[in-house]
């Protein structure tokens, strides 16, 4: 083989210093012959980086990539376009869809929601059945299961995952999950492949609360000790090989997996800033897949016949909080005022292209079997929104700043309502900030959304509507931004939760969406599809609308 020339790797330093993240990125995928030349140049002109160009130009790193070997076939990487996780990787605190994603890559649940399927599936879990009364709740563990650092999995583990996840003092996400409805040292072992569910009250739906809808239960070993981001320990199909923080992460396939062997040997995640990054990704070959595609950007995946793009219905949305507690939304006249502004057909069209449905300002979405669908559905109507605001004492209405996030199509959504209420005289400052800002260090109770007068928070999939009827609702709810407060609310939702049969669900339900109408805490005008673009070759990724793929049975054609 040749002697590699020094002025290539000259060029080499010089491009990577210009270069930036994504740039770099394509220089590795360039030395590991998994960008042409061609392709590498196309990016460069794109990045406006002509340092890349000179180092590209050597043509020597197709020829040092075969003399390290090269890759081991079409299938042997999968390559993901990823958003950087908003904070620290653990299941104990993880909230953000690019965390839970990351996670479920070597973690595995009892319970495995499928998303379209009308019933869950076993997963960790091969059995489940509850009491006469639904406040306990059994479940049969598959055996000749290990974990990846060779510890067998168990009762045990199971116990020790879900006493941490509903412990007060640990700084669980999932608190907002099992507050009400699981304690610590309610998970009790049978014995070593059994354990039983002591619940604070009866609950039909409990199997959700322990499926893969409950991102934050992956079953973790009894001693595990923290610094997850260390080891991804977990039983499932792939293991950890290296994550770097803010830049990405790589999985291989776990050998000693229960079930069926992952076919890919690696999934490799290349961390992103923005939705936009992770398009310009895929379009330049950097990358086969990336998840959470949204319609508003990335027309130009949808619109181009080299890609897939495949949807899931959901019950994710968005919530735009109103707080009952501060003025001027104190006053329900005034969230009903806003409410009546909104144009929900426009966005359904404009934000989504018709990849979602219209919300009535409740949890209920319609993919749920318990929503009462017969509630009558609230449009836009600005004359009684501003009949309404002067009812309130706000005939020309009103100043506020709208706090959000910079997440998917919300930055959007944000300014179409600043639009709106100024149709009705309320004049709205946006306040947009990352993630990390908006959720603060990942403890709820210690974020700056709490507190917003106006704010709209994303919500992602859920099988049953029971979290978004408590934790952001409830009094005293974990995430209840609208600082809601209402006894006969609290009363209702114990006696949905209670229901052990749908059409003992759906009546309840009914009566719930007709007191949210009319109290209007918050506005929720959309349920949207979940979406995933793949480039055409790359077949068999599953993927879940809670943001959840998986790439076991994923493959890349000729």
């Amino acid at each position: 083989m040749k002697k590699i020339p020094a002025a290539f790797d000259l060029a080499l330093d010089a491009a990577r210093r210009d270069a930036g993240d994504l740039g770099n990125h394509a220089i590795d995928e360039y030395l590991a012959r998994r960008l042409s030349r061609r392709e590498l140049l196309r990016h460069a002109s794109l990045l406006g980086c002509s340092s890349i160009v000179l180092a590209a130009g050597a043509l020597v790193a197709p020829q040092r990539a075969r003399a390290q070997g090269g890759p081991a076939g079409a299938s042997a990487t999968i390559r993901v376009a990823h958003l950087t996780p908003a904070g620290r990787v653990d299941p104990l605190t993880v909230a953000d869809a690019a965390g839970l994603c990351l996670i479920a890559q070597t973690g595995e649940f009892l319970v495995n929601d499928e998303g379209n399927k009308s019933t869950l599936t076993p997963a960790l879990a091969l059995s489940w059945s509850a009491n006469e009364k639904g406040d306990v709740w059994t479940f049969k563990l598959r055996q000749n299961v290990k974990f990846h650092n060779g510890q067998p999995f168990g009762a045990k583990d199971v116990a020790t995952t879900f006493d941490r996840l509903a412990d007060p003092k640990s700084g669980s996400a999932a608190l907002s999950v099992f507050k009400g409805v699981l304690s610590k040292g309610g998970t009790q072992i049978v014995d070593e492949h059994t354990v039983a569910f002591h619940l604070d009250a009866p609950n039909g739906n409990f199997p959700y609360y322990v499926s893969s809808d409950n991102y934050n239960a992956v079953i973790l070993p009894a001693g595990f000790s923290g610094d997850y981001e260390q080891s991804f320990v977990g039983t499932g199909p792939f293991k950890l090989e290296k994550y770097e923080a803010k830049r990405g992460a790589s999985f291989v396939r776990n050998p000693d997996y229960w079930g069926e062997k992952a076919l890919p040997a690696r999934v490799q995640f290349a961390f992103y800033a923005d939705s936009q990054a992770q398009i310009l990704a895929l379009q330049g070959r950097q990358a086969d897949v990336m998840g959470d595609l949204t319609v508003q950007g990335g027309l130009g995946i949808l619109n181009n016949p080299e890609f897939t793009v495949q949807g899931v219905k959901s019950s994710a949305h968005r919530q735009i909080h109103m707080r009952c507690d501060t003025a001027p939304f104190n006053d329900k006249r005034v969230r009903q005022a806003l409410a009546l502004a909104v144009d929900r057909n426009v966005l359904v069209r404009g934000l989504f292209k018709g990849r979602a449905v219209l919300g009535n300002d409740s949890p209920f979405a319609p993919i749920f079997p318990s929503t009462d669908t017969s509630v009558p559905q609230r449009h836009l109507d600005l004359a009684q929104a501003k009949k309404l605001l002067a009812q309130a004492g706000h005939p020309n209405g009103f100043a506020a700043t709208l706090t959000t996030e910079k997440f998917m199509e919300i930055p959007d959504l944000a300014v179409v309502l600043q639009n709106e209420a100024k149709a009705i005289g309320i004049n709205l400052s946006l306040k947009i900030e990352s993630q990390g800002q908006y959720y603060g260090k990942g403890t709820f109770g210690n974020s700056d959304w709490l507190d917003a007068p106006l704010g709209i928070t994303d919500y992602g999939h859920r099988g049953v509507p029971n979290l978004f009827l408590n934790a952001p609702l409830v009094s005293g709810g974990a995430w209840n931004a609208a600082h809601f407060s209402n006894p006969q609310y609290d009363k209702l939702v114990g006696q949905f939760v209670g229901a052990l049969d749908v059409a003992s669900q759906k009546k309840v339900a009914g009566d719930i969406e007709k007191l949210l109408l009319d109290e209007t805490p918050m506005i929720i005008p959309y349920f949207f599809d979940q979406l995933v673009a793949t480039r055409k070759n790359l077949i068999g990724v599953r993927f879940t609308a809670i943001s959840q793929m998986y790439f076991d049975r994923a493959r890349m054609t000729a």
